[in-house]
């Protein structure tokens, strides 16, 4: 029954993340129910680092304790009951553990067991020195940027194409169905635009990976590298409300119970059960043929097969934390800011707001214009995957501030619309080269046409001209307010010289950095 009861608490919690997930998309209407980003307010790991990085205590973060609380009563509950990652390694795992026989092989790489703790300890003492690497490895921050950036822009491209093609066949019934179909799924299930983002094969091929990995041992992220895992299994060693006990006088050495332990928690030889790798699945108890194994509150006995972390790897893992970080937080960003690095209205500034980023991608997922992107070199090591606008694939829409709702962490803090039409994110720059009426002799008032502050950052210069015909003709010539332009790169986005726009935004003259400003102050 508990074994049952497990697989429905799986079920029901990823699907469950899956809807929150769709969710965290635009609706039509610049509000959100509930994003995904709950799963990140209870998750112990990123509050955790983003407390020690960022020195700020959030009232959301509150949320983690209940996780913490639970965990120090029944264990590593949330790995085996609640993880989206952890119920989508279980289906694949459970593949490889069918395959397994007693007396082979379990799937057991023991020399890994330590692994994620070492990945902890460095997580926690480069946070403790302003680099937050946990976004990096925590499962939830880590499944959340996958799906979005990764595996939902070619699921929505296969989806629209089937719909599409089936459509396209003009049958009776059939087609004016797929029809409708397709109109009702358009943002709801799918995007309102097929989402593209740069690294998106990259990202995905990484979680491609990492589920492969349950092909060489089942659930062999949770078991040998994840560091909120790790994390839990410090804080519930004792799992006080659901200990393991085998019963040495009943047991038949069969070894069914370390097969089906989805956690190498060992339940056999009997007490050898390590409390800090069990996933609390109840497989070990519903395989045993002689029912020499149960699980109860405070079970007396139970031995201590805890894995055995050595103090050299625990040190090395801290050295290199303090040695990676100085080694990150010396490159060029640092001294000039790269041109391109445009973050969404909101985020705070640059340093402070990658010690929060924790690069789940909710940003970029529910961003209605497809402009946010994934840094990879644009702030460096410490930067990567972090939110940047990149104007020339989509610009910050003007009454939406979805991207400041969705942020866990308030590396984005939130702003209500018209506070955020006041932000300068950056400011458009004019290319005479390859502006039409500069140099081409050509009329286009595009980018003005589609400037959206209430009093137009763009506005024209009128000068006589003799066009290519000998015609004389009166040429409007764009020009930039920066005390209007608020650098939102619409102009960018739809001005019609398309390779490489004739007017283009960079992070200059921001709101959140006075040294990054155009003009000296006097």
């Amino acid at each position: 029954m508990m074994k049952n009861l497990r697989r429905v608490s799986q079920i029901v919690f990823f699907l469950f993340f899956v809807y929150l997930f769709i969710q965290t998309e635009y609706k039509g209407r610049n509000e959100l129910g509930l994003p995904v980003r709950l799963f990140l307010d209870f998750d112990p790991l990123v509050a955790l680092s983003s407390l020690l990085a960022s020195h700020a205590v959030r009232a959301v973060f509150l949320f983690s304790l209940v996780t913490v609380a639970l965990t120090i009563v029944l264990g590593r509950f949330f790995c085996g009951w609640v993880c989206p990652l952890g119920a989508i390694n279980t289906a694949i795992g459970g593949l490889r553990m069918r395959r397994l026989k007693p007396g082979r092989s379990e799937g057991r790489f023991p020399r890994w067991r330590p692994v994620k703790y070492y990945v902890l300890v460095f997580v926690l003492v480069a946070a403790i020195f302003g680099w937050n690497a946990a976004g990096f490895l925590d499962p939830i921050s880590l499944t959340i940027r996958s799906l979005a950036i990764g595996y939902n822009p070619a699921i929505n491209k296969i989806a629209r194409s089937a719909l599409e093609a089936g459509i396209g066949f003009n049958i009776p019934l059939v087609s004016p169905g797929l029809d409708a179909l397709y109109t009702k799924m358009t943002g709801t299930v799918l995007s309102f635009n097929q989402p593209i983002f740069r690294q998106s094969l990259f990202i995905g091929l990484i979680f491609t990976a990492i589920l492969g990995l349950n092909f060489l041992a089942p659930r062999f992220w949770c078991r040998y590298l994840c560091p909120l895992g790790a994390l839990l299994g410090l804080i519930g060693w004792k799992q006080i409300g659901a200990r393991v006990a085998n019963d040495k006088d009943k047991c038949i050495s069969c070894r069914k119970c370390v097969v089906a332990c989805q956690g190498d928690a060992t339940p056999f030889p009997p007490g050898e059960w390590a409390s800090r790798e069990c996933l609390v699945c109840y497989n070990c108890r519903e395989v045993c043929p002689a029912s020499a194994i149960s699980i109860t509150a405070g079970a007396r006995n139970t031995g201590d097969g805890n894995v055995d972390l050595e103090r050299r790897w625990l040190l090395a893992s801290g050295i290199g934390a303090l040695l990676v970080v100085p080694a990150i937080a010396t490159g060029v960003q640092r001294k000039r800011t790269d041109p391109s690095l445009i973050r969404p209205p909101g985020a705070l500034p640059e340093q402070e707001f990658v010690r929060r980023c924790v690069k789940c991608g909710e940003c970029m997922k529910v961003c209605l214009t497809n402009g946010l992107h994934p840094t990879f070199a644009e702030a460096g090591l410490e930067g990567l995957w972090t939110p940047i606008l990149v104007p020339r694939l989509g610009y910050c829409e003007f009454n939406c501030n979805l991207c400041s709702q969705v942020c866990p962490t308030g590396a984005i803090r939130p702003v209500t619309v018209a506070e955020k039409q006041k932000i300068h994110i950056g400011l458009a720059f004019v290319d005479k080269n390859r502006c039409l009426p500069y140099a081409f002799k050509r009329q286009c008032i595009v980018c003005e046409e589609h400037c959206p502050t209430p009093e137009k950052a763009i506005t024209f210069v009128e000068e006589p001209a003799i066009d290519e015909r000998g015609a004389m003709v009166i040429l409007k010539k764009p020009v930039v307010n920066p005390d209007l332009c608020i650098g939102c790169g619409i102009c960018e986005t739809k001005c019609p010289v398309i390779d490489r726009p004739a007017i283009y935004v960079t992070a200059i003259n921001e709101s959140r950095a006075e040294e990054n400003q155009l003009f000296l102050k006097i």
